[in-house]
């Protein structure tokens, strides 16, 4: 079940928050970097994991913390593979793996709600309207609520049905 909302995605109720990144991403723009800061351990193992399992794009990655916080990195963007570089663009074949590689994680985690941003639309530069579809037609088969941020307001609660 998809929802579109509109609020602060820092603030979602559901059980876990998926966003786009980029291998050995120095999340440092955008929901990444909020996310960062929120858990700078999280960012510290997606790394490790980049350096140990050598992710690449179309791949995710869920990290847990503490209250059961649970974020999943969908590697939608080309990878910074070299030290000092920047990650590069998403493509739609990426969002297209990531989004096969997050149901299987929401299936075999038994997650019961996700929120999810206008995913590789911001840093990873695609255009919403060729993205949207690709949410609907891969998520929205789900049994649970996915609320999909499609708009952006800082500090307010989204109205999650």
């Amino acid at each position: 079940m998809l929802y579109q909302v509109k609020g602060d995605i820092l603030l979602t109720k559901a059980q876990a928050i998926a966003h786009g990144v980029a291998p050995n991403d120095p999340m440092n723009q955008g929901l990444a970097m909020s996310l960062h800061n929120l858990y700078p351990s999280m960012h510290k193992d997606f790394h490790h994991w980049c350096h140990q399992q050598h992710g690449k794009p179309g791949e995710a990655w869920m990290w847990g913390g503490a209250n059961d916080v649970r974020v999943i990195n969908l590697l939608t963007q080309e990878g910074g593979y070299e030290h000092g570089s920047r990650p590069g663009k998403a493509t739609i074949k990426n969002v297209k793996h990531c989004l096969r590689q997050l149901v299987k994680m929401i299936e075999k985690e038994e997650i019961e709600s996700l929120a999810l941003p206008k995913l590789a639309t911001g840093v990873g530069g695609l255009n919403w309207d060729e993205v949207w579809p690709v949410i609907e037609e891969r998520l929205g088969s789900l049994d649970i609520p996915v609320y999909v941020y499609s708009e952006f307001h800082a500090d307010m609660q989204a109205k999650e049905p």
